[in-house]
């Protein structure tokens, strides 16, 4: 089986705006970037259901980064709440079990 070729990002997005331009065939654009006709459609469909993405990118790094604080405060919130069982079981923090 053929490897499989790799494509830049920037590549991708130049072939498949030259796509959404319409200014030749999606075949002849293909042919002249060595791009499987295939492969230029999948491209552009993903493109096309996900280039708001590219708009909303700043709002969606702050959600991402408040979830990531509020699962670093669980965890915080679970290590204290292992402390004090280990602590109220006894245990010297020996993870062996053997404790």
């Amino acid at each position: 089986m053929a490897k499989q070729k790799r494509y830049s990002a920037q590549l991708k997005f130049q072939v498949v705006l030259e796509s959404v331009q319409r200014k030749r065939p999606d075949a002849e654009i293909a042919r002249a970037y060595g791009v499987h006709p295939i492969t230029l459609a999948k491209w552009k469909k993903h493109f096309l259901e996900n280039g708001s993405e590219v708009f909303g990118g700043k709002e969606e790094m702050k959600r991402a980064q408040q979830h990531q604080a509020r699962l670093e405060r669980m965890v915080g919130q679970k290590e204290v709440e292992i402390a004090l069982l280990r602590n109220f079981l006894g245990s010297d923090g020996d993870d062996s079990g053997n404790g």
